[in-house]
Formats: C-alpha cells, structure tokens, sequence
C-alpha cells in the first residue's frame, strides 16, 4: 500500500470514529479486576486495623488519554524496605511570575504573504452585499477594474496585448479574467481556475402576482435546483436581482436589492397534527407571504381580484404585484412604471454573513455554495497579477472562470457546458497566433491545468459515521482534494502531484475528500470542462457544512487559505509543469 504525502497522513488513526455507528460491548476494565477481584480486603469488624501502613507502589500506564492504574503487589501486604531509599537535595526552584502562555498554531505559510485572517471580513462583507449572482459579477468586475483589468465584449473585436489584463461577462451572470504574461506565445498552457457563482434559491415566475387569501398577500415564486427545501420555512427573505429598463431609447440593465424582511414561508404549527409533518407541496404549501390586505372583509367575493393598471394596460408592470413594482421603482428612482421592460428578481435571506464561534473561527452566512471558491480565485488572481507580483514575465495565461447555472446542470450559454471558455481561450491565441489557429488552440489545452473549485462536505461531528476515515476534510485548515472512483470528479495521481507540488512551495495544506461506496457523489463543473477541452484537471474545494442550506458554515480562515492555495497555483504552475513535461 502507498503512502499517503505527509500533509495528507493523519499521524492517529480513527477509523473507529469514521465507521458504522454500532452498540459497544461491555468489558471489565484492568483496574475495576485488579482492585475489586485479586485484592484482599479486611473486614474492619473482625481484622485488627494496620496502623503503620506503609503505601503501596503503584504504576500508571498510558493509553490513548486514559490512565489505567494497578497495584503492583495485587493485594499482598506491602513489604517494608530493607533500607530507607536516599533523600533528594535540596533544590531552590526560582519562582515563576506567571503562567507561560502557549501561542496559538499557525498555518505554516511563505514569509511575506498576508496570512489567511486578512480575508476573513472582505469575505463576509462580499457575501453581505452580494445575493445574488448579478450583483456577484457587477461587484467582482468592479474589483477587477479598480486593480487594472480591462472590460471586454463578445461582440467586439479585442485588442489583447502580452501583459494585459481583462476580464469578459456573459449574460451578466457569468465572467472570465484572465491575464496574459509577458512572455506568452501562442501555444504556451494557461493556468485556470473555474467554479460557479449561482447558489441555491426561489426565483419569482414570470407573474408573480396571485389572489390574495384570507387576507394574505403572496408571490409565486418557482424553487431553482433544491431551493425551497425545509431551511427555507420561517426565515426573512429579501428580494433582489436585475430590472430592464428604457433609458432614451436604450435598453439599460440596474440591479436592486429589497434587503429587509419582505416575504415569509411560515409553517404550520405542530399542534395540527399530521399536516404540519409533511411531505409539503412546493407549489400550493411553500408560497412566501409578502403583506396583508384585508379589504375583502364584508365585500363581494371577487372584488379582491383587481388586475394592476400600473404602467398602462399591456406593459409589463401591468402583470406583476402593484406593491412589489412600487416598491422597486421607488429603490431605483424610476418614476415611469411603463420603463421598466421586464425583470429577473430571486428570494434570498437578508440575515448578514457572520464570524460566529466562542472565538469566532466560523464564518455563518447565506449562499457560501460557492461564492466562496469564486471569491477566494479572483483575490488570488488579484494577488497574483499585482504590480508587486514577481510574476509578470510569465509565459503562460492566468484565468479565472465563474459560470452560472451550475447546480442545474450548466446546459445554458452561461454554463461551464456552454462555449464560453473555449471561445475565450482561442480568441486570445487569435491574437497572438502567425499560423494555423487550430493547431496552437490543441497545444494550449495540452499545456493547460484546470482547478475545478467547488465547495466540498466538511466533517459534521454529530454524523461521523457518514464520512471515510483520512476523508474527511475539516474547516481553518485548507481545501481540499476531492476525489471519485465513478469520475463524478476529475482528480487523478497525475493532477493530485501536480497541486501538491504547487501548495508545497508556500506551505499550503491540502485535505482530501472522498463520499462513501453506499452514497452518491454531486457533481461539479471539472469534468464537463476537461472533457471539452482535453485540459487535465483536478477538483479542489473549500470545506463547508449544511451544503444546500439556506444558511451554511466554513471557517473564518477558510476564504483566506483558499486565496493561498488558489495564488499557488497560479504563480507556480508553470515550473511546477515543466518537472511533468
């Protein structure tokens, strides 16, 4: 059997931790035989009582955190010694001021670097102000502007120079960065991060608005991928997402965010009995309440079905919630409802992302699947391509890719299964090919290396018995490598060495993680790319409890040992590739 590489080895085993939970047998333990079965004991009614009892020897042997002691006569009378045993010396023991205080462990990283705990509020901060995947890619390009990367667009012709930075976004929803070393050609590998940044969630159907019931005003709103599930009951819910609107004669995207409590799924109380247990339907028991209105009280019984007049009959507005188009218009300063040409608007819960813990090492926040990976490889591709990076000579292309639509298969254009990448990857060897494109397009994905960063399961202490021993990543220590026999996955020997080595180089620790034989593996967004492009691959990811959670939990330095590892990897893969060559 091979070794695991020494970062990867536990130095204790726990397989009894990690296997089926199953009832243990009960055993008498040495020191319950050795002190209530062996020894003699005197009656002190009959026996006279020794008054010259000298101590008995004992032992004490360590195993795991237990002492287990024992007499070493095992209850025969103690035997005086022959002579006394010598008296020590004096020794003066200088007195101590204070008790010494051990410094807490630090991860070991490379001398100059910022350590993890930088990141820790500019994560929260992010995912405070972020909450859904518009506001995630306006707010990342922002980012990438401010640190001299150049907004491109599909539709125009691009003007790409060795040691330019730029970035490209799709459908708003989806962006690639990327930067271009000094010293490419066209042909050299391109190191490349890719994740997704659309999370679980309710989207608001095309019309939202539906009759009110017994005095209840509520939104349609349709589950996307596993939203909707029963985290989302009784949890304050904004609204949030792009609006169209027409400004002088051009279609403008503005993005809103309604960030107090709007709307509610509440449950019903356990007091009815079976139908507060479920199964509950998606459809008719799971509609968030957003108001009151009671002006049906005493009327006829269709007179609280009023169709809006907002904007005037046929305009869009006109099919959604009076208070909800008010409410948007007064947050954007529209004054002309009829402007508004259509919208994209989500549920998602206001409750601010948060360092929690007794000495705050975890991170509590909404939608960490997987704005964490995302965020965590644009500052490492910040960092990298710094006017302080000593990596500006590099030979290779830098890229960081976040796709939408990943947890419902990516198939739409802004997907990791769409062309986005691909298309990126040959317009930028276009620029700086002098012949055959489609030659030099082979040899890029040839010289490439993808880290497929998506969030994977930390170890949930209250179900061990779901995790493989040595396979289950913890937070605050660094991502991990997930793996798949059944090549949901795309890690290999190959590509594990390949990361390893990278992480080597600035003491970034990396776990690894693998599912059970008797559960089923998710999926991420590695394989459909690898297998597109022929790029080897490796799936790594930062550790995270309640995946799929409304409200989910990793570490609070888990963003910043990401960015660690992720900056690894783009500064030293291209040495690291030329040992594999």
């Amino acid at each position: 059997m091979t070794k695991n590489h020494p970062s990867l080895r536990k130095t204790v085993s726990t397989a009894d931790l990690y296997s089926d939970s199953l009832p243990l047998p009960r055993h008498a333990s040495l020191s319950r035989t050795y002190t209530t079965v062996q020894r003699q004991r005197m009656n002190p009614f009959v026996h006279e009582r020794m008054t010259s009892q000298q101590p008995m020897v004992r032992h004490s042997i360590a195993q795991f955190d237990n002492l287990i002691d024992f007499d070493d006569n095992f209850g025969s009378p103690p035997q005086k010694p022959e002579t006394p045993p010598p008296v020590p010396p004096k020794v003066k023991i200088p007195t101590i001021s204070e008790i010494p205080v051990f410094a807490q462990r630090e991860p070991e990283l490379k001398r100059g670097r910022d350590g993890p705990e930088k990141y820790t509020k500019p994560f929260t901060d992010f995912m405070t102000a972020n909450p859904t995947v518009f506001h995630t890619v306006d707010a990342v390009a922002e980012d990438l502007e401010k640190h001299g990367y150049t907004k491109l667009d599909e539709r125009d012709s691009w003007d790409l120079k060795a040691g330019g930075k730029y970035y490209v976004a799709r459908n708003g929803s989806s962006m690639i960065a990327f930067a271009i070393g000094e010293g490419y050609e066209a042909g050299n590998g391109a190191a490349i991060v890719a994740g997704h940044i659309d999370a679980l969630t309710a989207k608001l159907k095309p019309i939202p608005k539906l009759r009110t019931k017994a005095g209840f005003v509520q939104l349609g709103v349709a589950p996307y991928a596993g939203a909707l599930n029963n985290t989302w009951w009784d949890r304050d819910l904004g609204i949030g997402g792009r609006v169209l609107v027409k400004e002088g004669g051009k279609i403008v995207t503005k993005l809103v965010k309604l960030d107090w409590p709007i709307a509610r799924i509440p449950t019903l109380a356990p007091h009815f009995g079976a139908p507060s247990a479920g199964p509950f339907n998606k459809e008719t028991q799971m509609v968030p309440i957003v108001g009151l209105d009671n002006s049906d009280v005493g009327a006829a019984s269709n007179e609280n079905w009023k169709p809006s007049v907002l904007g005037g009959e046929g305009a869009f507005t006109a099919t959604q919630p009076e208070r909800l188009v008010k409410a948007i218009s007064r947050e954007l300063n529209i004054t002309d409802y009829s402007s508004i040409i259509n919208w994209e608007l989500e549920l998602y819960d206001v409750q601010p992302a948060t360092v929690g813990g007794l000495d705050k090492e975890f991170i509590f926040a909404g939608r960490i699947d997987d704005k964490l990976c995302s965020w965590a490889a644009i500052q490492a591709l910040l960092n990298s391509t710094s006017s302080s990076s000593k990596s500006s000579a590099s030979g290779q292309i830098k890229i960081v890719a976040l796709f939408d639509d990943e947890e419902v298969g990516s198939l739409l254009r802004q997907g990791a299964r769409g062309n986005f990448l691909p298309t990126v990857i040959e317009r930028i060897v276009d620029a700086f090919a002098t012949k055959s494109v489609a030659t030099l397009v082979s040899r890029t994905y040839a010289n490439s290396f993808l880290v497929s960063s998506d969030v994977c399961h930390a170890v949930n202490p209250n179900f061990l018995g779901v995790y493989l021993e040595n396979h289950a990543p913890r937070l605050n220590i660094g991502p991990a490598i997930s793996a798949d026999s059944n090549a949901h996955m795309t890690t290999d020997a190959v590509s594990t060495a390949i990361l390893q080595r990278c992480a080597e180089k600035v003491g970034s620790k990396l776990q690894v993680f693998q599912i059970r034989n008797d559960s089923r593996s998710g999926g991420t967004v590695g394989p459909m790319l690898s297998a597109a492009t022929g790029i080897r691959a490796i799936d790594c990811g930062i550790p995270q409890l309640s995946m799929h959670s409304i409200r989910a939990t990793t570490g609070s330095l888990d963003p910043g040992l990401g960015v660690i590892a992720f900056q690894s990897f783009l500064e030293h893969f291209e040495s690291v590739d030329a040992e594999f060559k």
